[in-house]
């Protein structure tokens, strides 16, 4: 009986720590792909306007998808009249920094990019008129719109992104879900504020080697915060964020781009040893 009862403790804690790890590997793959498209925007972006100071005026809006090979395709386009690409930007998996190939020949989108622009357009409507305030604003800062559509789903990721240099913004942002006909059925604020952490943290002179918040709404570390931690990586000095979550701990290594979830007890009592000894 004995052992029966070891054996069934045994199995409950490897379904357990399965389910865990199984949590932190899509959140991790969400995070990342966001961060993928991001940075995507990043390059593209200084790219297009230092080339083309032409075309800013009639520009609409931007936004980057992953393609078949997971490179990732980032245009820029404008509604007067129809939509046309005003340039089209081609990124490997491997490097933003020099595109692929770059496209300015005002081409018409593909039906792709046809229903990523519908949503985000979609998107940007309801945060203009924020008819229930529903969005909140900070001065300094932008929301950027991350449209994603998958086979099963549509969604728009909104991020705030500073304005200013030396600070990483987490918080702020939502989640909003779309059904086919890009009509909104739900909509989540994935914090319930915002806060800035400096790129060169200190703590009584000394460098910090992680920097930490809490979480009210979710419990696990969020796809967007991933995505916001990853991009500025090459910006600062620590090399950890830990989230904490009511019954758990994620803890994101930014150097190795990994992420562990633990139980906040397990956590705890891990990190209490440490310091004791």
């Amino acid at each position: 009986m004995r052992k029966k009862v070891l054996l069934l403790i045994l199995l409950l804690t490897n379904t357990f720590l399965f389910a865990q790890q199984r949590e932190a590997q899509q959140l991790l793959e969400e995070g990342k792909c966001l961060y993928h498209l991001e940075k995507a925007s990043w390059y593209a972006s200084d790219l297009f306007l230092a080339d083309y100071p032409q075309l800013k005026d009639s520009l609409n809006g931007y936004l980057s998808y992953q393609t078949e090979n997971n490179g990732v395709n980032t245009i820029f386009y404008c509604l007067k009249g129809s939509t046309k690409i005003l340039a089209r930007y081609q990124f490997s998996s491997l490097s933003y920094q020099l595109p692929i190939s770059v496209d300015i020949n005002h081409s018409q989108p593909t039906n792709q990019e046809k229903e990523l622009i519908a949503l985000r357009t979609e998107a940007r409507h309801l945060i203009e008129t924020n008819p229930d305030h529903f969005f909140s604003f900070y001065k300094n800062t932008s929301l950027n719109i991350i449209p994603v559509i998958t086979p099963t789903e549509r969604k728009v990721y909104l991020i705030t992104a500073p304005q200013i240099a030396g600070v990483v913004l987490i918080g702020n942002d939502y989640l909003l879900t779309f059904n086919n006909n890009n009509e909104l059925i739900k909509k989540v604020k994935l914090h319930n504020s915002l806060i800035d952490l400096s790129c060169k943290e200190v703590n009584n002179g000394k460098e910090v080697v992680s920097t930490i918040h809490s979480h009210v709404v979710s419990e696990y570390i969020t796809p967007t915060d991933i995505c916001t931690l990853l991009l500025y990586k090459d910006f600062i000095e620590w090399t950890e964020h830990i989230v904490m979550g009511q019954k758990y701990v994620s803890v994101l290594n930014l150097k190795d781009e990994t992420l562990t979830i633990t139980p906040k007890e397990t956590w705890e009592k891990a990190n209490s040893s440490k310091t004791t000894d």
